[in-house]
Formats: C-alpha cells, structure tokens, sequence
C-alpha cells in the first residue's frame, strides 16, 4: 500500500493541485486536506519512529505559518499557502531544502514564462478561452501552485518515503 499511495496518489494529487492552479487560479481544499489525511493513515504504518513524525508534523505547521504570512503580504495566495504546508509535511526536514530549491527554480521559470507569454498578443480565438485570458492577464498573479507541486515532485525521491518505497522486504 505504502508504495501505490507514494508512487501514485501523492503525485496525482499534486498534478491534480497544478492543473486546477493553472485554469483556475485556485487550488482546492480537498486536495490539502486530502496530502494531510493520507499522511495521517500512512505514518504510523511507515515504520518510522514518532520522532520522526512529529519532525513532519512541526515542519507542516511551521510551513503553515511561514505560508500564512506570505498570503498575507500578498506574496502567495491561501491555497498555495495551504499546499505548501501540506507537502512540507510530507518532505520533511531531509527533503525540505531539495524541494524548496526546485520550487523556486520552477517558480522563476514560470514566472519568466508568463512575462513572455502576456507580452506576446494572443492568437485570435484564444481570448474567448477563460483559463488562456486569465493567464495572459498581467494583472493576474501567478499560479505558484505549479512551481509548488514541480518542486515537491523533483524533491520525492530526496523523502524518507522514497526510501522506504525503494528498501528491499
């Protein structure tokens, strides 16, 4: 079970959380709520020590903080906050500088990318499309969301999870 939930669930709810950031600007609760209850059912049968756990658990709750202060001045939006905190809980503190470090890169290229993309004028018939007018926007924020779940998944195989997927039985 332990290898299906990290090998697929985990990713697919961070693909699911970039593609909803990207048409919508929004990224859902469910899928926060959903990285922190999967956590919950798979940590006490990971075979790692509560020390460990409570490692994950405080790096969540600190990340939640740092995230909520950035929403407040405005520098990241509340469900970027939330994802970020969800996933630092399950990076942990090995992984968090892997993943911190990716999340920033692909950040600063989605940002690059999107400076280009609302210099350029829209091909005709593309404006009618909510999700492409959004993004051409400049007015429009950026949705980080993508750069937070790149990063998470660039930084998976640095987990203790991906360890503990990859160990003999």
């Amino acid at each position: 079970m332990l290898q299906i939930v990290i090998l697929t669930i985990f990713p697919a709810l961070l693909v699911i959380a970039a593609v909803s950031d990207l048409l919508t600007f929004k990224i859902p609760n469910w899928i926060s709520l959903g990285l922190l209850g999967l956590f919950a059912v798979v940590a006490p049968f990971a075979d790692l020590s509560w020390t460990i756990i409570a490692s994950h658990l405080v790096l969540g709750g600190i990340l939640l903080l740092v995230g909520m202060v950035m929403f407040s001045m405005n520098l990241l939006g509340g469900g970027d906050a939330k994802l970020l905190a969800a996933v630092g809980l399950w990076t942990g503190w090995l992984a968090l500088p892997v993943y911190l470090l990716w999340a920033a890169i692909m950040g600063g290229i989605l940002a690059l990318t999107l400076i280009m993309f609302r210099k350029a004028p829209l091909v005709a018939g593309m404006e009618t499309t909510p999700w492409i007018a959004r993004l051409h926007d400049k007015q429009a924020g950026i949705p980080y969301g993508i750069a937070l779940a790149a990063g998470a998944l660039i930084a998976l195989p640095h987990t203790v999870w991906f360890a503990l997927v990859a160990a003999p039985v």
